[in-house]
Formats: structure tokens, sequence, C-alpha cells
């Protein structure tokens, strides 16, 4: 689940990770391959892959399945052609929705997604209805560490080209145009700096509550069917969900 607040997000993803582990990887694993497939098989020189192998990590997935991933993507254990689609739509108490799929099935991942968005009292709809209420950007999340001179970090971020800087209670937020999003990450991490997250994504420009508890329990189900889904990789929204905090 991605927005605001990036923190409570690392925490539901970490333990979603935790609880369904297997499947996480096989999504990372599309991700890999279909990275292999736009830009080559060396991270050094595709940028997608590099961030694809870093988000892999990070969901402690073993080298070899990166490795066989990335041999999939290159053709050279078979392959299977998956396209990224995004799909736009609205839940409970119109709550924006946008779902990022990898799929090597248009037709079934539509029908699967749509019929998600029915049981739990949303509308898929057409493209362009509620990405405008987003802003794409690339997001470093990194923890509090005695070691880490926040001004040192901040300037540093915005020599490198971040467009903000905030330090939060539980660590500090880079954010970054989507184009140097790659340029920025690599250079602190040449630095040595650690990333809770590191990715590119849809930040809601104004977030909703939702006040009916039937509603609350359709969005949890929502997100939650949508997330359990194969062919999805990200779910992002506007929902403001308190129990979160």
């Amino acid at each position: 689940m991605s927005g605001h607040s990036k923190w409570n997000n690392i925490k539901h993803k970490k333990g979603k990770e935790d609880a369904r582990r297997a499947k996480i990887f096989t999504k990372l694993a599309r991700y890999i391959m279909v990275a292999v497939r736009e830009g080559g098989p060396d991270p050094n020189f595709n940028p997608a892959l590099k961030a694809a192998i870093e988000k892999a990590k990070a969901a402690n997935m073993p080298n070899d399945n990166i490795d066989r991933a990335i041999k999939k993507g290159a053709g050279e254990l078979g392959s299977s052609t998956f396209e990224e689609i995004l799909y736009e739509g609205y839940g409970p108490g119109g709550i924006a929705v946008i779902v990022q799929c990898l799929t090597d099935n248009r037709n079934r991942t539509a029908s699967d997604i749509r019929h998600i968005f029915d049981i739990c009292g949303g509308n898929l709809g057409q493209s362009g209805c509620v990405t405008f209420m987003f802003d794409k950007k690339g997001v470093i999340a990194i923890e509090r560490d005695d070691s880490i001179d926040e001004d040192e970090l901040a300037m540093l971020a915005i020599d490198l080209g971040a467009e903000d800087f905030t330090s939060e209670e539980e660590g500090l937020e880079i954010i970054t145009a989507p184009e140097n999003f790659n340029e920025i990450r690599d250079g602190l991490s040449e630095r040595g700096y650690k990333f809770a997250m590191a990715e590119i994504t849809y930040i809601p420009q104004n977030t909703i509550k939702l006040t009916d508890p039937d509603d609350v329990k359709k969005m949890e189900r929502l997100i939650d069917l949508l997330e359990d889904n194969d062919d999805v990789q990200e779910v992002y929204h506007n929902w403001e969900n308190d129990d979160e905090e």
C-alpha cells in the first residue's frame, strides 16, 4: 500500500512480505524480467534493473532467485512476455486507486481487477480517471541513525537535484523528480547511505478519510485482495487511514 505516510507503509509492506514471501518473490521476479527485456541484463547499464535488484534484495530475495529471473528475462531459461498496465478506479467512499500490474494475459488481469473492485464496493474506471490526483515522484526514505548528519544529508540531496527533504520522527525523506531518481539514489548510495525505501511512486495530492465503518472494511478488503493478486505489483491510493498510525 503506497502513498503518505511512507513510514507507515514501510511497516505495512514488511508485514505483508513476511506473511506472503513466496508471492512477493514471484512479483519481484517479474519486475526483474521486464527490466532485463527493456534494458539488458547488466545492472550497471540498466537503471531499471538495478532498482529491481535492490528492491528484491531489500525483501531478502535469495541471489539464486534474482539470477534466475535475470536469465529468464534474457531468454536463457525460456520466457514469458509481461507488460506493465495501470488500472485506475474508485474504492468505497470515492477513494482514488491506482493499480500497477505486470501481466502476461491482459484479458485475465483486467477481469480479475474489475471483479475485485466490484465485490469491494468500488468501480474500475477509464485510463486517466484518477492519476491526475497524484504526483509521480521518486521517494528515498532513510531510517534515523546517530551517524547521520541531517544538514549534511539535506545539502547533498539538494546538490544532487532532489526536490525536497523532510525530517520526520521515524526517519528522513527525500523527494525527487522521476527523471532524477536514479542519479540521486546512486549518489547517496555511493556515499554509504542505506535506504529503508527507494522507489518511484504515486503520491496523492490530497487524502480522504472514511467515516463509515463499512466503507473502511471494504477498502481494507479491496487493498488486501489487490495486493494478493499475482499480477499486481503496487497499489496506490489517497485513503488517509488512521488505523495504520
